[in-house]
């Protein structure tokens, strides 16, 4: 991350809490204190009212960013109720994303309202079952070559733990069995695959379009899974 879209992202972590200490920005962006510092100093040189309060931390003087959107009390409660789930069920890169994108919720909320919801979040818990693994991080990927319909490179661990290395037409992902599923038309099989997406060892976007143009949704492919949905 460069310097410009750090001080972009402390400025967005800032507005979405009352109070950020030097250390929770310091692991945020993985850098020693000394640079928060800096970079606070830095944002202060360019007009943006940054304060400190002893033992609390950093803020924002409130009124600095008209709200260009407003949200609901309900609404901000079922975006907080949903970042534990997207904890729970998505890999690193989604909840990298997600937490992203809830910081730019929250930098426009009051700051009343804001307490509540950091009150609130100490309230709400998730316990998962132990073989819950979601410790990857393909899923942001997998999304983006879905989407822009590109042919990506997986190393694959197989069930019996032999390794090897496809490229695959991915179409849609599915979550059952408490695993996420990328389903894919195999260009060694010829013919469509399931893929456990935690036994992807690595992914690489080959930035080459489908092959195929005709491949079948991926809601009726959900249709021949041995799962009662």
């Amino acid at each position: 991350m460069n310097r410009i879209d750090r001080l972009f992202g402390i400025l967005t972590l800032l507005q979405s809490r009352r109070y950020v200490p030097a250390e929770k920005i310091a692991e945020r962006f993985d850098i020693s204190v000394r640079t928060v510092y800096r970079d606070v100093k830095a944002l202060c040189e360019q007009g943006v009212p940054v304060s400190f309060e002893a033992g609390k931390g950093y803020f924002v003087v409130q009124g600095y960013f008209l709200p260009p959107v407003s949200f609901s009390t309900e609404e901000a409660n079922a975006l907080l109720l949903s970042e534990s789930v997207v904890a729970a069920f998505t890999d690193r890169s989604i909840q990298q994303h997600y937490a992203t994108a809830l910081h730019k919720v929250k930098a426009v909320m009051k700051t009343r309202d804001k307490q509540r919801l950091e009150e609130l979040d100490n309230k709400i818990k998730l316990q998962l079952p132990a073989c819950i693994d979601h410790s990857y991080e393909y899923l942001s990927g997998l999304q983006q070559a879905i989407s822009d319909k590109t042919v990506v490179e997986i190393c694959y661990r197989n069930l019996k733990d032999e390794e090897c290395v496809r490229r695959v037409e991915p179409i849609g992902l599915i979550f059952y069995a408490l695993n996420w599923h990328l389903i894919a038309w195999c260009h060694v099989r010829a013919d469509y695959r399931d893929f456990r997406v935690s036994r992807i060892r690595s992914l690489r976007n080959c930035g080459v379009p489908f092959t195929r143009t005709d491949h079948v949704a991926v809601g009726d492919y959900m249709k021949g899974l041995p799962v009662d949905y």
